[in-house]
């Protein structure tokens, strides 16, 4: 490291609005004390004034990190730990972090007004795949965004009138003999392994307009069984947990997919579910279709999981166990 690096500095930053101010740096300056933990700088505000001393190239880091969630707070987006968590995680990581061109992109706008965007590098490269491709695998651990910002894309076509409809499944690979005891018909058997799915479009679309699509035949939510023998056109088909899929069902599947149609097939190839000794369709996918044209693979790590920052933590102590064994 430089000497220029290691030279302390203070530099001063006017805060012209409180709340503002307030909005950035958390309840408490939580979000400050963040960036206290994780650099070794001291920042202090009195007034309408913050002070950051420490290493020249650390307090420059703060100094950017600031400006960049005062720029997306100028533009109407709610700053939480999350943001400045991820941030922190790209400063650490030697990366200029440049939140606000990650956060750029509205793919959708929820019933309740909230902008579904992409909030981490992975994620913009994920979106931009399923934009660019016609089938999409979308790889990686849980709290990535997989599923979520795949049914905001299918939603977002589907208002732009891209496609008709919207077609969703996973498999139910605990399903088998277990089925035949839960009560109810068919739909009440399998709705436990689609609730995920639901739980998506209830947030994006609001439960009356995704009741209203589910009973016009706009939104279709099957397992995967059921997909057999089907030419699915003008459709935006999401496969999701596709880890638990046999190599059968995954060409099954994939060989669905009709004139107009795109599909993505989300999973985590740390989570099977299948039998032991039984082959994962998408590990299988992944090796047969790499370089296939029309074809893109995303892979997510534990860098782009944006739930609750120890979530990060646990898949990473699980990935190390994974590696000593």
């Amino acid at each position: 490291m430089s000497s220029s690096q290691l030279e302390t500095q203070t530099n001063k930053l006017y805060l012209r609005d409180i709340a503002e101010a307030q909005a950035v740096f958390g309840r408490h300056d939580e979000h400050l004390r963040m960036i206290e933990e994780a650099l070794p700088v001291m920042i202090a505000v009195q007034d309408n004034e913050l002070t950051i001393t420490g290493p020249s190239r650390a307090v420059l880091q703060v100094e950017s990190l600031l400006s960049q969630l005062f720029t997306l707070l100028r533009q109407g987006i709610a700053i939480s730990a999350r943001d400045v968590t991820y941030g922190l995680r790209l400063i650490l990581a030697g990366q200029e972090p440049n939140l606000p061109e990650i956060y750029a992109d509205v793919i959708v706008t929820t019933s309740r007004g909230k902008q579904v965007r992409p909030k981490t590098r992975g994620q913009r490269q994920y979106v931009q795949a399923m934009r660019d491709q016609d089938i999409v695998f979308g790889i990686g651990p849980a709290g990535t965004g997989k599923t979520y910002l795949a049914m905001a894309m299918a939603v977002a076509a589907l208002r732009a009138r891209r496609v008709s409809r919207l077609i969703l499944t996973r498999p139910a690979v605990e399903a088998g003999e277990r089925l035949g005891f839960l009560p109810g018909d068919l739909q009440d058997k399998v709705d436990p392994y689609l609730r995920p799915l639901y739980d998506a479009l209830f947030d994006i679309l609001g439960q009356e307009t995704f009741q209203r699509y589910m009973e016009r035949g706009i939104i279709e939510v099957v397992p995967l069984a059921y997909m057999r023998g089907r030419t699915l056109d003008d459709s935006y088909i999401i496969l999701d947990e596709a880890q638990n899929s046999t190599p059968e069902q995954m060409m099954m599947f994939l060989t669905r997919l009709g004139f107009g149609s795109r599909a993505v097939v989300t999973g985590d190839i740390t989570q099977i579910d299948l039998p032991k000794g039984k082959t994962s369709g998408l590990v299988e996918a992944c090796q047969i279709l790499k370089g296939v044209k029309g074809i893109g693979f995303v892979y997510l790590t534990d860098q782009d999981v944006v739930r609750h920052a120890l979530v990060q933590r646990i898949i990473k102590a699980y990935e190390d166990y994974q590696k000593k064994k």
